[in-house]
């Protein structure tokens, strides 16, 4: 709801992944969601069709850390409840401090340069302690292009 991000998915770092997002991406399972925490300086978590932390696919999938790149603002990682436990929710980093987290979160997609100018507006209404963001951030849609 503050603009389009364009992001390149990585496959050649992690392709189960990038499949299992883009899968559950053409069955329109992130549309009209809202991403349930935005921490400043951090992370925005989307992927939550409940809102609340804890919805999922029904499904998980093992970690792909075996080719993982350093993280940086506008990455897009898989959030976890541990060691192979991934499933819809992820991440974009927002600041310098998700830059620093530990390789543990799998790695797959980068917010284009251009677009970096909305992830710090992202960034700018996250909470400044964890939790919900200060105002929502939602995502309307997300389509998948071929290139």
């Amino acid at each position: 709801n503050y603009g389009t991000l364009h992001v390149d998915l990585r496959a050649d770092i992690a392709p189960i992944t990038v499949n299992s997002f883009v899968n559950l991406a053409r069955f329109h399972y992130f549309d009209e969601t809202t991403c349930h925490r935005a921490i400043q300086g951090f992370v925005v978590q989307c992927g939550d069709p409940t809102g609340t932390g804890r919805g999922g696919p029904g499904y998980e999938f093992d970690d792909e850390l075996d080719q993982i790149e350093p993280y940086q603002i506008g990455s897009l990682a898989m959030a976890n409840a541990g060691p192979n436990t991934n499933g819809s929710q992820w991440f974009i980093i927002t600041g310098d401090d998700g830059a620093m987290l530990d390789p543990n979160y799998t790695l797959f997609g980068q917010v284009i340069d251009d677009d970096l100018n909305l992830v710090l507006q992202l960034d700018a209404v996250a909470n400044p302690i964890d939790g919900p963001p200060l105002q929502p951030i939602d995502i309307i849609s997300i389509t998948i292009e071929e290139r």
